[in-house]
């Protein structure tokens, strides 16, 4: 998560989260929340006319993401 010492590098934060959870799988802390917005997203993307799933999937794991580095 946020470490106060290491300032407001998001780019940095989202490399090494993700670095992260690819190397420990799911049992990373961050991995769960990750699949279930892309998930969720997956499905916003089936139900509305402008997105595709994958589009969905990418934007709903972004989401998650990012809310999982900036509370």
């Amino acid at each position: 998560m946020t470490d106060p010492n290491r300032g407001d590098d998001l780019l940095g934060d989202a490399k090494e989260e993700i670095v992260g959870m690819a190397k420990q799988g799911m049992k990373h802390p961050s991995t769960g929340p990750v699949l279930t917005g892309a998930a969720i997203g997956g499905v916003a993307g089936l139900l509305l006319p402008v997105l595709s799933i994958p589009v969905g999937a990418l934007l709903g794991a972004g989401f998650t993401l990012y809310k999982r580095l900036r509370p």
